[in-house]
């Protein structure tokens, strides 16, 4: 096959005429015209670009602009209208307003000749989609490789279903009140009040209800404060609670529905050998090593027992699109079920294949954009790691605040909660005492020993600053941070350590 033929366009669909009804945009013209209470039943999900036919579009602009204003819109007005903006001639002048008329249909067909014509634009969109699907498949956009273009295919889907949808309609108050009551009753059986699925964290369920369908959120924090070792903890406990909840009448029975690991950093046994460490206590560098003895390889093992049935997947491909991970959430959702996606983390994704933000902020508000959609589309909670600015160690007080979410306003815009980690250990960590900054050997020795007091204050502790809550309290929660594990429990502050697991 020469370049030639490689290029050209299917011809089986440029050859066929588009679908089009100019009949029922003439009817549903004239019935707008004839009784302006037939805007009523289409105003919701009919737009002047839908029409086939550039002049009805154009008459139905005016019709929409009048009506929206409060204003008559009949053959003599838009007459009036037009002559004013010397445009009569191109909308066919006073004869084709008067046939409009000729043309119309009842009040009580509005609605379905308006979803006749509705539904004629979306077949001419999926046409031109699959145009462009053929033409890039023959070569037309060499920078789309195979898996690329199929991502693009199913991007350019996903905007004309959001954006074309004319199902839509508004839920009676009745249903929005027995799903919050179900809500309520959810929190009043569970233990602790939660009516979300479970993090693992007492004091994290507490302070936001659990986890929430349909919810964004954001995990940040600097290098080394410990995103990943949460956000694992958090998908972990997610996941006991999912299986715990199914074993509840049959010690045998399978989870309903699972959590979902998209880790771009680290691979899928990196992460795996951390939970393992993280649940056997043993340290994940030694085991890197085999710096182990039998009594720990065994403990090991056995853990990696318990774990075994656990509803986790790890996804560990680097750098995945958006709607690359769309297609996997929908398909983990469809065989087994989707209760939670974690992402590690925020900006190592790319946006939908085939799309070209201008900016580096504009890509980040088109990913978390993307990801509170996914979030709304399946009705499961999301959490995206992200990173922080470098603007938190000019700061005497280093705790990040929501000015430092790298490309920030996007970010918080859209999540609906913002949460911080925090660690002071890591800042003190790096300010001991050198003996080369002091000029006597007392003055070294007395600040030695003030920063080993405040070391013994803050070891083992970590915060979780939850600086934004839609629904809830904002606020700090203390965390027993074991760094040895990369591993976070509840802080039982009154014995200074960690609960008992």
């Amino acid at each position: 096959m020469n370049q030639i033929e490689s290029n050209a366009p299917l011809l089986g669909l440029s050859q066929r005429l588009p679908p089009a009804n100019l009949q029922a945009e003439q009817a549903l013209l004239g019935a707008l015209l004839a009784n302006n209470r037939a805007y009523e039943r289409i105003s919701e999900f009919l737009a002047p670009e839908h029409f086939a036919d550039p002049i009805h579009g154009r008459i139905y602009t005016a019709i929409q602009r009048r009506l929206e204003a409060g204003q008559l819109a009949d053959a003599v007005t838009l007459r009036a209208e037009f002559e004013h903006s010397g445009i009569l001639d191109e909308v066919g002048g006073t004869a084709y307003l008067a046939q409009l008329l000729t043309a119309m249909v009842g009040i009580i067909n509005a609605g379905e000749y308006g979803r006749t014509i509705h539904d004629a634009w979306l077949r001419r969109q999926l046409i031109d989609i699959g145009e462009t699907v053929v033409n890039n498949a023959f070569g037309a956009d060499a920078e789309l490789d195979g898996g690329q273009q199929v991502e693009a295919a199913e991007q350019s889907l996903f905007e004309l279903a959001v954006k074309g949808g004319s199902d839509r309609a508004m839920i009676p108050f009745e249903r929005a009140l027995s799903q919050a009551i179900e809500g309520a009753e959810r929190a009043f059986h569970r233990s602790g009040g939660v009516s979300g699925l479970s993090t693992g964290l007492r004091d994290l369920d507490k302070k936001t209800g659990g986890l929430h369908p349909s919810d964004l959120i954001i995990v940040a924090g600097r290098p080394g404060m410990g995103k990943t070792a949460l956000a694992t903890k958090i998908a972990y406990g997610a996941a006991q609670s999912l299986l715990a909840e199914a074993r509840q009448a049959d010690p045998n029975a399978v989870a309903k529905s699972a959590v979902a690991i998209f880790s771009l950093e680290m691979s899928a046994e990196q992460l795996a050998t951390r939970l393992l460490a993280e649940e056997a206590r043993i340290s994940g560098d030694r085991i890197r090593r085999g710096d182990i003895g039998q009594k720990e390889f065994d403990k090991f093992v056995q853990v990696s027992r318990e774990l075994q049935g656990l509803p986790l997947h790890i996804d560990d491909t680097a750098a995945i699109t958006l709607s690359a991970l769309r297609t996997r959430c929908r398909r983990l959702k469809r065989t087994a079920g989707l209760a939670l996606v974690v992402i590690d983390y925020l900006q190592l994704m790319r946006p939908a294949a085939g799309t070209r933000p201008e900016n580096r902020v504009l890509e980040i508000s088109m990913i978390t954009q993307g990801l509170k959609a996914i979030a709304k589309e399946l009705a499961v909670p999301v959490i995206a790691l992200s990173q922080l600015s470098r603007a938190v160690e000019s700061r005497e007080d280093k705790r990040p605040q929501l000015s430092d979410l790298r490309e920030s306003g996007s970010i918080e815009q859209d999540a609906d909660v913002v949460m911080f980690v925090y660690r002071d250990e890591y800042y003190l960590q790096q300010r001991a005492p050198k003996q080369m900054g002091f000029d006597n050997e007392d003055k070294f020795h007395s600040a030695v020993e003030k920063w080993q007091r405040d070391m013994e204050q803050v070891h083992n502790r970590a915060e979780l600053l939850i600086e934004k809550q839609r629904h809830g309290p904002t606020g700090k929660i203390d965390l027993f941070f074991e760094g040895e594990f990369t591993r976070f429990t509840d802080i039982d502050l009154q014995h200074g350590g960690q609960d008992a697991d």
